[in-house]
This record gives C-alpha cells, sequence and structure tokens, in this order.
C-alpha cells in the first residue's frame, strides 16, 4: 500500500481513506506492507502493519499494488520495476493517476474508481 495520509505533501491523518481501507482489508485477512513519503510518523499510531522504508520495498513479493495517495513519486513509477516485484501485476490506483490504456499496455490489471477494469 502507498501513501497513507489524506493528500499529499502532509503528514495529516485526519480523514485519511487509510484509516478506513487498512482495517477493513486486515479484517479480511490481508498482510499489509505500507509506506508513505512523509506520513508514516502518524500512520504508525493507527495501523499494525509491516512498514517499509521506500517505493519499491514495498512491492517486493506484493500480491499487488494499491495506491491510496497521489504523492508524485508514486505518479512516476518504473512499471517495469513494479511488474517485476510483485507477485502478480495487480494496481488497485483509487487516485486515478494513470490512464488505464497505459496500464494495459504495460501488462497490468488495473483498477480504478469510476472507470472500467483494464487487463
Amino acid at each position: 500500500m502507498l501513501g497513507l495520509t489524506f493528500k499529499p505533501n502532509t503528514d495529516d491523518m485526519r480523514d485519511a481513506p487509510s484509516l478506513v481501507i487498512v482495517p477493513y482489508l486486515k479484517d479480511k485477512g490481508a498482510k499489509i506492507k505500507a509506506f508513505d513519503p512523509e506520513g508514516m510518523k502518524e500512520a504508525k499510531k493507527h495501523f499494525d502493519v509491516e512498514w517499509c522504508n521506500e517505493t519499491y520495498e514495498t512491492l517486493q513479493g506484493a500480491d499487488g499494488l494499491v495506491i491510496l495517495t497521489e504523492w508524485n513519486e508514486f505518479r512516476a513509477l518504473d512499471l517495469a520495476k513494479v511488474k517485476a516485484l510483485l507477485k502478480r501485476p495487480l494496481l488497485v490506483d483509487l487516485r486515478n493517476i494513470y490512464r488505464p490504456e497505459m496500464m494495459a499496455a504495460a501488462g497490468f490489471k488495473y483498477v480504478s474508481i469510476g472507470r472500467p477494469d483494464v487487463g
């Protein structure tokens, strides 16, 4: 899981979607690895997950990637590297930062909000 804060460029956790999504997924049995560029200290007060030190470490061996906050560094992911690190090429983009056709061309199963799934 990438991005836990309410919005990029802050450590603000108030009303962050992660406050609902992370507990829900954990209740369903998900093992979550997470990284946020600035919000880790605050997020650690709310979640018991596996914390990672950087983006690509978070992806190593994961079943898929969920993007919750639209940090600029998440907009510029090396998609070939992401695909190689994940167990399967699944990207759930809850901020619609990628174009579905781009993700399909890169070989991803891509799920976004308010648009058809691709892949």
